[in-house]
């Protein structure tokens, strides 16, 4: 495997600021609603296979307040190989050559009121025999507004075209392709950005990555804490409460049995409850 270990460096300190930013804006939100609430930080380390020792891990990041039902903000930076069944599925590698490393952000946020939009945004560096950044954010609120549907995409919209003129019709169209639940016939929220394959043949195709995915990360901490501000003290009942929780349902509905990072952390002997903790606190299927 090609030796990407001083990339890999850069991008986990770009994700665990991103982490730190994004962490210490969310708690003054709780602060702002009288809540003391604030981040719990568990690490973890990977399981190795087959005798694999030092093989990275990461740190879980949970939070439980007045405004945030709950919200998880992970890191983790992780090598070892993938199981043979696995490997043929991921861009670079295969059964021959399964070695890989990871380094990541992935941020779930369930809202105490309906009226603010849960939220998802992950963004990660991989290698293999190739070295390609992936990533994205979406919205997906239990009782839509168009304002902040509309706010939400236009921060996307520029941060993608100040990087490139074609991306964000591309990763609008990715997302609203992706975040979709055939069984149900619906799309998971209002969509917002889906990338992946981003490659790095060199160290300039790394830095103009690495440039756009710490964009995606910067659109995301202006915007989403914004729409949470905007709703956060907005009204609700009884109606409300429980589209929200049916809503929550569909949502894990997805993340366990179409989201390519659970199966990727599952597959590659990811924390387990790191990697569960996309799913909401409380759900109903009627």
């Amino acid at each position: 495997m090609t030796n990407w270990t001083p990339h890999t460096a850069r991008a986990r300190e770009w994700f665990e600021h991103l982490r730190d930013l994004i962490c210490a804006e969310f708690e003054a939100i709780e602060r702002e609603a009288g809540s003391e609430a604030e981040f719990r930080y568990t690490p973890w380390l990977r399981e190795g296979q087959d005798g694999e020792a030092d093989t990275g891990g990461g740190t879980q990041g949970l939070m439980k307040g007045k405004v945030f039902e709950k919200v998880g903000v992970n890191v983790s930076t992780v090598h070892g190989a993938f199981s043979k069944e696995f490997a043929g599925s991921i861009n670079g590698a295969s059964p021959e050559q399964p070695e890989f490393s990871a380094t990541g952000i992935s941020l779930v946020a369930h809202m105490a009121n309906p009226h603010v939009p849960a939220v998802h945004m992950n963004t990660r560096f991989l290698t293999t025999t190739k070295a390609w950044f992936g990533g994205g954010a979406d919205l997906n609120p239990p009782l839509p507004y168009e304002e902040d549907t509309q706010d939400f995409h236009a921060r996307l919209r520029a941060a993608c075209s100040a990087h490139n003129p074609t991306y964000y019709e591309r990763f609008s169209k990715w997302a609203d392709e992706y975040f979709f639940i055939p069984h149900r016939g619906v799309h998971r929220g209002v969509g917002g950005i889906f990338y992946d394959h981003l490659e790095c043949a060199d160290d300039a195709g790394f830095d103009r990555n690495l440039a756009f995915t710490q964009d995606v990360g910067r659109a995301f901490l202006d915007i989403f804490p914004e729409l949470v501000r905007r709703r956060m003290k907005s009204d609700f009942n009884d109606a409300d409460k429980a589209r929200q929780l049916e809503w929550r349902g569909r949502y894990a509905e997805f993340n366990l049995v179409y989201d390519r990072g659970t199966l990727f952390g599952l597959k590659t002997g990811g924390n387990v409850d790191a990697i569960l903790m996309s799913l909401p606190p409380e759900a109903t299927w009627n």
